[in-house]
């Protein structure tokens, strides 16, 4: 499988995607970090105003390490800001926070797309290791029934990636839509919170696409697409 054409050919699209999406990730907050917002609000303090006006006061705003590891734990109601966001006044630092506040009002409102999500972590965790395993011993053994299965396992990481888009661009939509309605940034900023949202999202499309093509990939490759089988 290594060495098999059939999974270069198949996984090049994904692959060229996720490393278009990854530079533009890394190109537009470069950018947008250098430019100061004109209320000069950090990361934090704009995470803090936004859940303000929502009315949302049991979510604590905290830093953390990692480059873009910014997160809402719904468990414990934390919003976790990266080194490069919470101080940070820029507007790219402005745009990841209140993505990530628009994750605590989803939580608040209880919008069921994310509690899906969630509910599915535990099932996608299991599909990604064990899936993959399960498909690549299929080929391994010459399986078809066996890589069948480790697909179905491996649907349950397509699936909660599926559910995982309406979420990332509805917290986004909010954060694009608030910022400027609760006058966090001014309309001619704007622009620079969407191009830093935008590109953040073409990742999770990236990831999406990648999952789909192994698994197509696999079924193909035992056979159970296309008509070719594993040797």
């Amino acid at each position: 499988m290594f060495f098999d054409p059939l999974y270069f050919i198949v996984l090049a699209p994904g692959l060229l995607l996720s490393l278009w999406a990854s530079f533009r990730v890394k190109s537009a907050f470069k950018k947008y970090s250098q430019v100061r917002s004109a209320r000069g609000l950090s990361g934090a303090e704009a995470a803090e105003e936004m859940l303000r006006y929502a009315g949302i006061h049991d979510v604590k705003v905290l830093p953390t390490h990692g480059m873009l590891s910014d997160h809402y734990n719904p468990l414990n109601k934390t919003l976790n800001l990266s080194e490069s966001v919470y101080a940070s006044r820029s507007i790219a630092a402005v745009g990841v926070a209140t993505h990530e506040a628009g994750h605590a009002i989803q939580h608040a409102t209880h919008y069921g797309p994310l509690w899906l999500r969630s509910a599915l972590v535990p099932t996608a965790n299991i599909g990604s290791g064990l899936g993959y395993i399960v498909m690549v011993m299929g080929l391994m053994f010459s399986s078809a029934n066996m890589v069948l299965t480790g697909a179905l396992l491996f649907s349950a990481v397509l699936l909660f990636q599926i559910i995982t888009l309406p979420v990332e661009f509805n917290a986004s939509n909010r954060a694009k839509q608030l910022v400027v309605e609760q006058g966090i940034i001014t309309a001619q900023e704007r622009e620079g919170v969407d191009r830093v949202l935008n590109a953040a999202a073409l990742t999770y499309v990236a990831a999406a696409i990648s999952t789909l093509l192994t698994l197509l990939y696999f079924l193909m490759r035992a056979g159970l697409l296309g008509g070719r089988r594993s040797d």
